[in-house]
This record gives C-alpha cells, sequence and structure tokens, in this order.
C-alpha cells in the first residue's frame, strides 16, 4: 500500500459516520466500506444475481436495486444466510476498498469500515481507531435513529466482534458518549498525530526506494 491508511471502526451507533466527516473536513480522503457494499450490490452487478437466486425476486426494490433493509432483517436472523452472504460480498468488497485506498492523494487516508475487524480489512491498515461508546449508548441510538426494533438492533450488535476485543485490537480510541464538539476535538487531535506518522511513514518508503 503506497498510502498510511488509518481503519476506522465502531459498533453499530457508535459514531463512525461523525468522526469520518470531522476528518474530510480537514482534508483527509475517506473510504467507506459501506459505499464499496453497495456498488458490488449495484443493478447489473454478478453479486445482485446471486443475492436475488438466493433469496428470491422479492429481495428487490421495484426499480430492481436490492432491499438492503429486507435483507439485512433475513441474514441478521439466520447465521447461515449470513455466513453465505459475507463469502459472497466481502472478497468484491475488498478489491473496491483497495482501488479507493490506491487513488487516494491526502497526506493519508482513512478507511471506514464497521467490520474493520471481522471482514479481515485491518490487514490494509497501517493503524487502527475505534470509536466506543457504551453498549446501551448504541442500543439506543440506533433504534431511535433507523426505527429499527430492540430486537434487531441487538442481532447487529451480536454479529460484530464484541466491545473488549475491539477496543483491544485499537491502536487509538475516541469516547464518544459526550456533544459532538468533543467528538471532533478528538478527531482534530488524532488528525495532527496522523500527520506525522504519515510523513513518516512516506520517509521510510523514499528511504527503502533509494537502499
Amino acid at each position: 500500500m503506497k498510502n498510511f491508511v488509518v481503519g476506522l471502526t465502531g459498533g453499530i451507533g457508535s459514531g463512525k459516520s461523525a468522526a469520518s466527516s470531522r476528518f474530510e473536513s480537514l482534508g483527509i480522503d475517506v473510504v467507506d466500506a459501506d459505499q464499496a457494499s453497495r456498488t458490488v450490490v449495484q443493478p447489473g452487478q454478478p453479486a445482485l444475481a446471486s443475492i436475488a437466486e438466493r433469496f428470491g425476486g422479492s429481495i428487490l426494490g421495484a426499480d430492481g436495486g436490492l432491499d438492503r433493509a429486507q435483507l439485512r432483517q433475513r441474514v441478521f436472523s439466520d447465521p447461515a444466510e449470513r455466513e453465505w452472504l459475507e463469502k459472497l460480498l466481502h472478497p468484491r468488497i475488498a478489491i473496491e476498498i483497495f482501488r479507493g485506498l490506491q487513488a487516494a492523494t491526502s497526506p493519508y487516508v482513512l478507511l471506514v469500515s464497521p467490520l474493520l475487524l471481522e471482514a479481515r480489512q485491518d490487514t490494509l491498515a497501517n493503524r487502527i481507531l475505534v470509536v466506543d461508546v457504551e453498549e446501551s449508548t448504541q442500543l439506543a441510538r440506533t433504534v431511535a435513529r433507523d426505527a429499527n426494533s430492540e430486537q434487531q438492533v441487538r442481532a447487529i450488535m451480536a454479529a460484530q466482534i464484541g466491545r473488549e476485543a475491539r477496543l483491544a485490537r485499537a491502536h487509538d480510541v475516541i469516547k464518544n458518549e459526550g456533544s459532538l464538539a468533543e467528538l471532533q476535538a478528538q478527531v482534530d487531535a488524532l488528525h495532527k498525530r496522523y500527520l506525522e506518522l504519515a510523513a513518516e511513514f512516506r520517509l521510510a518508503q523514499q528511504t527503502r526506494e533509494h537502499t
């Protein structure tokens, strides 16, 4: 990887989007794994045809696109179906992510992914940043934001790596139980640190190239 990559992750409802938006406002290129996951299931993509064959035509909307809410409900209620879907999509998503990371031109690049650790996307990152909140906060925020049932949100949380395991893998942690301003202040401090690390990374690359 030619660019210094910071992998940003966190459980559902932790505030990943708010953090990544702040990094983006500071001039950092953001590669979003969720966007990559949408790209690989667009109409005409082989993955969408495979999903429709597996789950039936009702999994598609009137426009021929994927009904993501229905698919999420189906796979999070059946671990075997979720495993099948992950085997189908994760390699395709990884290719999209890699392309985005290679195309980035900012001093470092942010890879935002809720499954950074679960899908082994952390192998693309030089550093792991976790946005962390209490599980009760995750639940309350997600139910309010997405109008999902508490049961469905708990199923999604259960499918993600546990909070303690996630924190154990982190190089850096943003605590997001406070205000948006408090989160942004933490991002600003980390941004300065990442600029330094990215400069060191480029220097090391240049040294290797000339030895």
